[in-house]
Parts: C-alpha cells; structure tokens; sequence
C-alpha cells in the first residue's frame, strides 16, 4: 500500500540519498517536496467527492468552505433524490456556490455537490499505488531543483559544475513528470456523462402548410 515513507524512500533512491549518515535532504524536506508533486498531481486527477449539503435559509448560496482540500466544484444536484438527477447550472465565487434557480429555495433543502478533493497520503494514501512513481519523479525533480538552487553560489565538494548535474536531473525529471501526467486518463478525456439536462434546440413549426409540392 502507498505511504509516505515508502514514496520518500522512492525518491532518495532517485536522488543517490540513501545514507542515512550522510542524507542530502532532510525527511521534512522531501515531504514538501511529495506534497508538492501530489498536489499537480490532483490538478489533473483529483479525487472525487460528493458530499449532501443544507442551503442556506431562502437562499440560492450554498457554504462549500468545509470542502477541504478542495481542487474544483465540478456540479450541484438539486432538489436530492430524483431520478433522472436534477443538476442545476451553479457559479462559484470564494468558498460560496449559486444555484442558478429562478426563486431561492423554501427553507433549508439538502444539495449534493460533486468536487473535485485534492489528494492525501498522511496515513493510507488515495492515489492508485501504480502512480507510486509519479509522485515519486515528481518530488525527485523539485528536490533536485532547490538543491541546484542553492548550491548555484556555494562552494561545493562535489565539484563546481555540482549544481549544473542537479539542474540538469531536475529539468529531465521534471519533463517526465509532466508527460506522466499527460497520460494519464483524466488529462487525456473528457467525460461522457452529462451533468447538466441539454437545452432542446429542436424547433417545431406552428404553421399546418406544408409548403410546395
């Protein structure tokens, strides 16, 4: 199962870091940098969520700020419990949704929101353990970064040219990791489904002449 000590040790392996007397990067360190990796990660695929809130009292807003960590608002359903679902167009401003109704609901009905959750791996991960590695390149890559960053100006005992070989690791990892991600099936497809009911475009004559024959 994935964790976060077992994508570190991934990535150490990427960064030649595995002794542990002598590590280039601290734990807390390569944790800021998975994190980071995880978070574009959930850019383009997220976790996703659907979660039944109240409206507010007569009140098309609807109070999303406990959605956390939120990527998106993809939808809301309303009125709860219809079938086919009754999706209505919504507009999103800060922690706040509108429901795009003509009148504002009686009283405080349920709405489902359907979002889009940022990623986690603090305990048990939500990511597929296949996607270890992307992760994993990713963090590589923003660790090699700040590492070239920083020693772009230091004296260093690997040799002057030291934080051109980290740069240069990092603008490779950091391309294969953005490839990874663009391969991967939410980047690449739109879905079918339809979250909204499609306008009838279809118009209909009133007239009962049939016109030349």
């Amino acid at each position: 199962m994935s964790s976060l000590a077992t994508i570190r040790a991934n990535v150490r392996i990427d960064l030649q870091d595995e002794d542990p007397a002598s590590e280039r990067w601290a734990d807390a360190t390569l944790d800021r940098h998975i994190q980071r990796a995880l978070l574009e990660y959930s850019q383009v695929s997220p976790l996703e969520a659907k979660t039944t809130m109240a409206t507010q009292a007569d009140s098309r807003d609807v109070d999303v700020s406990t959605l956390t960590p939120r990527v998106r608002i993809v939808a809301a359903e309303y009125p709860t419990g219809e079938y086919p679902p009754a999706y209505v167009p919504i507009s999103a401003w800060g922690d706040t949704i509108t429901l795009d109704l003509t009148g504002a609901p009686s009283g405080t009905p349920n709405v489902n929101v359907y979002w889009h959750k940022a990623h986690e791996i603090n305990g048990a991960a939500t990511f597929p353990e296949s996607h270890d590695d992307i992760i994993a390149t990713g963090a590589a890559a923003y660790a090699a970064l700040e590492w070239a960053s920083f020693a772009s100006n230091r004296l260093n005992v690997g040799g002057d040219d030291a934080w051109g070989r980290y740069m240069e690791f990092a603008s490779v990892r950091l391309s294969a990791f953005r490839e990874q991600l663009r391969r991967l099936p939410a980047a690449r497809h739109v879905s079918g489904s339809r979250l909204y009911r499609p306008v009838d475009v279809r118009f209909t004559s009133q007239a009962t002449d049939p016109g030349p024959v």
